[in-house]
């Protein structure tokens, strides 16, 4: 198993990459408080997150989960003494789905005969944040501000966006996925792409040129720009065919293909489409 370790990406920002779902966590580190960014799967994967933390600094931490998935905020626990940020609609979808989620999780171990790892699913609480914010928010770090970006649906309806101005990097958790197509289970297809847009032109993430999606690699602008125009190009495929009248999920998948997305993952933009419609217009 590959050890985990901090990649300095510019001074005082860092990414930690792990080999659970190639998941990748963030800190940004400032003269007077850290910003851990998300805090993994599970209590003894938080735990883990918070040691590593401590031997870069022993600054105090904040936190900010950038959604509801449980890979990125079942680690609350580990961080319970800190102040951790999340967009209100994130809590009310963890408060609705965290059970589930972890159902789904065990289920899944269970059926490929990792009772182990399952049990820490299980033995796992789940913290809510309780800094609840639903738009552009500063966090001051001391000698340098994190701002954390929404801009509207994508892969959620609650992604929180860090962005750090004077090291020029961006964390996008999952709005941007490498090495995978984007997970489009709980999105909002249509308008994927045109949050995106909007995050590129802040002003806090135009000039960036270090980005880091929510797993995989860490990628360039260019990198983020075809994935909004894939995204771009897949809403108005999907939007072509509900304006026609088209109902049925294959109908729709088979307008959709040729963008280099796995079939697996039109179909279920086809059914988020479907579910979603004309609302997130």
């Amino acid at each position: 198993m590959q050890e985990s370790t901090w990649r300095e990406l510019a001074p005082g920002v860092y990414v930690r990459h792990h080999e659970e779902l190639e998941l990748n966590c963030g800190l940004v580190v400032g003269r007077e408080r850290a910003l851990v960014i998300d805090t993994r799967s599970t209590a003894a994967r938080g735990r883990e997150l918070a040691v590593a933390v401590r031997e870069v600094t022993d600054l105090e931490q904040v936190v900010v989960n950038t959604h509801a998935h449980y890979d990125h905020c079942f680690g609350n626990v580990a961080f319970r003494e800190s102040q951790i940020y999340a967009h209100a609609d994130a809590v009310e979808d963890l408060r609705s789905t965290a059970e589930y989620q972890r159902e789904q999780v065990v289920a899944h171990l269970r059926r490929t005969d990792r009772e182990e790892l399952a049990q820490t699913y299980l033995d796992t609480e789940v913290v809510l944040p309780f800094y609840l914010i639903e738009e552009d928010t500063e966090i001051d770090l001391g000698d340098r501000t994190a701002h954390l970006h929404h801009a509207g649906p994508g892969h959620t309806n609650h992604d929180l966006v860090v962005s750090v101005p004077d090291a020029g990097v961006v964390f996008w958790a999952d709005l941007i996925e490498q090495g995978a197509d984007p997970a489009m289970e709980d999105s909002y297809p249509l308008v994927w792409a045109d949050t995106l847009r909007v995050l590129l032109e802040r002003p806090e993430i135009a000039g960036a040129d270090i980005h880091v999606p929510g797993h995989g690699a860490v990628v360039d602008t260019a990198f983020v720009e075809r994935q909004q125009a894939t995204l771009g190009a897949l809403a108005a495929a999907l939007a072509e065919g509900l304006l026609a009248g088209v109902r049925d999920v294959d109908a729709l998948v088979a307008k959709t293909r040729g963008l280099g997305l796995q079939d697996a993952t039109l179909r279920d933009a086809a059914v988020r489409a479907l579910e979603t419609g004309r609302s997130e217009r």
